[in-house]
């Protein structure tokens, strides 16, 4: 298939804005870019048959057995985008956040369809992967702040960064909200923006940790029991857009070792309970609108990248129909 350096690039850029979202993972912007099954992959390609890969075939060799083609200009656009774009994500989610959960609801909400239109039959048991991931979706942010009683500060970086990266990887499953809820959003943030070497050095090994591990968990399950983990996935999709609904109330929180504000639990309002109770406008025609726009841009992107994606192989669909 013949590669879009910018496309990838772009979509890269999205990834690394949507990370950097609470509520909000850039596995969803792969997904929807039709580029989520050759990304994990991908990742997975990173291991000792690399080395093999280049005894053999040389330099070329090892950069067809990575995919750097589609490989570099994506992460090229997550790194520009986290040391940019989303310093712009993060502005407006501090100034409009109202405007900002509604463009992701509406993105996330329709994200939802298009792991429903995956070539792959609904079968009844598929039931139980759903659920589960829309228990999981639920149950995982109330479990992070387990990870800041590790005590070693270096630790708990390490094991953070392997947790948040393999949420990253995981449509519907923000990295960025589990990091909030673990009382590190901001410690990694403020390290991102201060280059502070030590923080993104243990942070950043963690990541390549959780990497290596999950993207191989999620390749075993794409290959062999792909349905199903489609269907998990979208428990996680649906499962998350609680998360993002635009007009909700704070109702539990706790504070995290360096005062962070750590949320807990959420009441979920209508727009007219909303501007009643904190005496803000609830932006109605705005959230809606972008709501709307979002949703768009997940149907327009998933045509274009299904026009681009090759059929599926025939040993693929044959593991999806054994299942």
């Amino acid at each position: 298939m013949k590669r879009q350096p910018v496309r990838l690039l772009l979509t890269g850029a999205g990834m690394g804005a949507a990370d950097a979202v609470p509520g909000v993972s850039g596995g969803t912007i792969a997904f929807i870019s039709g580029i989520y099954e050759e990304l994990i992959l991908t990742i997975k390609q990173f291991g000792p048959s690399a080395f093999g890969a280049w005894r053999h075939g040389g330099l070329r060799g090892l950069s067809q057995h990575l995919n750097l083609a589609f490989l570099v200009p994506l992460l090229a656009g997550i790194v520009i985008s986290v040391f940019s774009v989303a310093h712009l994500a993060l502005w407006l989610m501090e100034e409009h956040p109202l405007l900002l959960d509604g463009f992701f609801f509406g993105l996330v909400a329709a994200s939802a369809l298009v792991v429903s239109d995956s070539r792959t039959r609904f079968k009844w048991r598929y039931l139980f992967p759903l659920g589960a991931g829309l228990l999981l979706a639920q149950w995982l942010p109330g479990l992070m702040p387990l990870v800041s009683t590790l005590g070693n500060e270096s630790l708990i970086l390490v094991v953070a960064g392997s947790i948040a990266i393999s949420a990253m990887l995981l449509p519907g499953v923000s990295g960025s909200f589990l990091l909030l809820t673990m009382g590190l959003y901001s410690t990694v943030m403020e390290a991102v923006r201060g280059f502070d070497m030590t923080t993104i050095l243990l942070f950043g090994s963690g990541c390549l940790i959780g990497l290596a591990l999950f993207s191989r968990v999620l390749s075993w399950l794409l290959r062999r029991h792909r349905g199903s983990t489609l269907q998990l996935l979208l428990g996680f999709i649906v499962g998350s857009l609680p998360v993002i609904w635009p007009w909700r109330e704070l109702v539990r929180y706790q504070l995290g070792s360096d005062g962070e504000m750590i949320p807990l639990d959420y009441r979920y309002l209508l727009p007219g309970d909303y501007a009643q109770l904190t005496g803000e406008p609830a932006q109605l025609i705005g959230v809606i609108a972008l709501m709307a726009f979002g949703a768009l841009l997940v149907v327009m992107l998933h045509r274009r990248g299904l026009r681009r994606t090759p059929p599926t192989s025939p040993q693929t669909a044959s593991a999806a129909e054994k299942e």
